[in-house]
Order: C-alpha cells, then sequence, then structure tokens
C-alpha cells in the first residue's frame, strides 16, 4: 500500500460496488477498499463510474464520500432523487442514455 500512497494521478476512473447517502462510495472487498482509498489520495480528480442499478446498494467498507467525486458518470435509469442528491454532492454527474433492447434490432432492420 506504501507504493500506491507514493503516486501522483491527475485522473483516477474507479468503478463501485455501491453509492448511497451517508455511506458514499462503497465495496464488499475490504482490501480492494484499502486500494482505492489510496488511489483516491493520489488522485488530483476522480471519476466514479456506476450504473442506476448500483444506487442504494452498501458495501462494508467505504471508498469515499459522494462529494470526493469530481465527476459521477451513471445511466438514465437513476431515479430522480438519486440525481438530486450526486448533484449537490459530486462536483458534475454525468448521465447517458440507455438504448432500448429493440435498438440492434432496429439497426439490423435499416442495414
Amino acid at each position: 500500500m506504501h507504493s500506491l500512497r507514493s503516486l501522483h494521478l491527475d485522473l483516477v476512473f474507479l468503478g463501485v460496488h455501491g453509492m448511497a447517502d451517508g455511506p458514499g462510495f462503497t465495496t464488499p472487498n475490504l482490501t480492494e477498499s484499502e486500494t482505492n482509498r489510496a488511489l483516491v489520495e493520489a488522485g488530483r480528480r476522480l471519476v466514479v463510474l456506476a450504473d442506476h442499478t448500483k444506487w442504494g446498494t452498501v458495501g462494508i467498507s467505504t471508498i469515499a464520500d459522494l462529494s470526493e467525486a469530481n465527476v459521477v458518470v451513471t445511466d438514465d435509469g437513476l431515479p430522480e432523487h438519486a440525481r438530486q442528491s450526486l448533484a449537490e454532492q459530486a462536483g458534475e454527474l454525468m448521465i447517458a442514455p440507455v438504448a432500448g433492447e429493440d435498438s440492434d434490432e432496429d439497426e439490423a432492420e435499416e442495414a
């Protein structure tokens, strides 16, 4: 872990097991949590990547508070109350549209 703490990173991209008000970004793996916390501390900017199913999931260990994320990237399935919470706490919230299941079929029919 000492070697991770000596890193100087411009940008850290982090996938998480769960995110919620209070616990923040979490994982069920203690070793992963310690590693991820060291990476977050070493980075100037934190980008968290988490689809809507991660909201409300709480792992045993916190990686970072919601407010520590400069950017959170998620999908449009995220409930409105979760969007408001992340928008208030994280630096920036980016919502990616999710294509419908029929979109691949539609594209194939158009070709």
